[in-house]
């Protein structure tokens, strides 16, 4: 994992890169406990390829159980987003080849962080805005 720490005043935080290979071998309760316990740590976390749909309503389920139990803690914040769309049935047969040679959908980031300092994850076809607490 890469992390890049940056300073943020008497709170500080670490924005960490997680690529697809770590996670690739775990089931999902072991992913939703990496994810939890690197974002627990004040870390904005960015995963190449995306989580399953079943994985992404489990982690929110966690966390919001978690909300009131564990100090300091809001709740995440969380977004994905894809490449560009490949058109065509050419443009689509080799994205799906490369998917399932390497097991997932690498074309995709996950960006997730802890709602006391992500603000707000704004994305549009051209840029994605991460918005911090003050």
């Amino acid at each position: 994992m890469v992390k890049k720490n940056i300073s943020k005043g008497a709170r500080g935080f670490s924005i960490s890169f997680l690529p697809y290979s770590e996670i690739r071998g775990l089931d999902s309760t072991q992913r939703i406990r990496k994810i939890l316990g690197i974002i627990l740590k004040n870390n904005i976390l960015i995963i190449q390829g995306r989580l399953e749909p079943e994985e992404e309503v489990r982690l929110i389920e966690d966390t919001m159980a978690m909300i009131g139990h564990v100090k300091n803690f809001r709740g995440i914040e969380l977004a994905v987003i894809s490449g560009n769309n490949n058109s065509g049935f050419f443009g689509k047969f080799r994205q799906n080849l490369v998917n399932t040679i390497a097991g997932g959908d690498i074309g995709v980031l996950t960006i997730l962080g802890p709602a006391t300092i992500v603000k707000e994850i704004k994305k549009d076809p051209r840029k994605i805005e991460l918005f911090l607490k003050k």
